[in-house]
């Protein structure tokens, strides 16, 4: 049994390598919340974890099998500063963009190369939130990095989080209608002139760039609009997950009638 454990242990260690969780179409997630949603989303393998996160979430691990662990195995599953002792192993999954745009989404969330896995899963989060329809991550970091998985504090099992070539996406989302609204510090069009002159009410593909570089030229020159969001003091800009977050909420609230707000 322990030389099985360990077997195990060894194969799931591997999935903190970006190229370990492409080939294999798995993940890990740590910690209570994230364990629980992958549970609920039947996206999970197996749970390893030590015997004192055993006994904290007694509750949330009731009927499902555990691999005990000591804390340093934990510590080697992780990859955040302050490892939780409960990981679970995930399957990605399996939507495409082709999937996405069939069901006829009216926000999609593009983000082109970020760096920062945590404004990566906080982004997801938010995305998740504003209720829209699927996260596109164009190249930079892996959105099944542990600590995006984390930061996006269970909202990955919501919705879905794709790799995917922009310029694909792109085409495929014009093709079924959708206005492509690119966040830029310098953009021709104020967020607010989007807001009061009903821009935002239609099906929206926001695209956002990397945290010091912004978006391409190539990807900012392909959308419909550059976006800029207006700067009321003397801060220079907001950063990523920010930024993100007020153009979300700003469709969020445009597309819902007034009935839907808050319900």
């Amino acid at each position: 049994m322990l030389s099985s454990t360990n077997a195990r242990l060894a194969t799931a260690r591997r999935l903190t390598s970006r190229k370990d969780r492409r080939e294999t179409g798995r993940f890990l997630a740590e910690g209570a919340q994230a364990v629980r949603e992958a549970l609920l989303a039947g996206a999970v393998v197996e749970v390893f974890a030590t015997a004192e996160a055993m006994a904290r979430n007694a509750d949330l691990l009731a009927g499902v099998s555990v691999s005990e662990i000591s804390p340093k195995d934990a510590a080697s599953l992780s990859e955040t500063v302050t490892p939780q002792g409960l990981v679970a192993v995930c399957t990605r999954p399996g939507s495409t963009a082709d999937d996405v745009l069939a069901r006829a989404p009216r926000l999609i969330v593009v983000l082109v190369e970020p760096n920062d896995p945590g404004n990566l899963g906080t982004i997801i989060r938010t995305a998740d939130a504003a209720g829209a329809d699927a996260v596109v991550v164009a190249g930079g970091v892996d959105p099944y990095n542990g600590k995006a998985v984390r930061a996006s504090a269970g909202s990955l099992f919501h919705l879905p989080v794709l790799d995917g070539a922009v310029s694909d996406l792109l085409v495929g989302a014009r093709a079924a209608g959708m206005a492509t609204l690119a966040a830029a510090v310098d953009g021709t069009r104020s967020l607010d002139e989007l807001i009061d002159d009903g821009s935002l009410r239609g099906d929206i593909v926001w695209l956002f760039g990397n945290e010091a570089r912004g978006l391409p030229d190539s990807v900012r020159s392909a959308a419909d609009e550059t976006v800029r969001i207006p700067i009321y003091g003397s801060a220079e800009s907001l950063n990523l997950a920010a930024a993100a977050a007020v153009c979300l909420y700003a469709s969020a609230r445009a597309q819902r009638p007034a009935a839907e707000l808050d319900s």
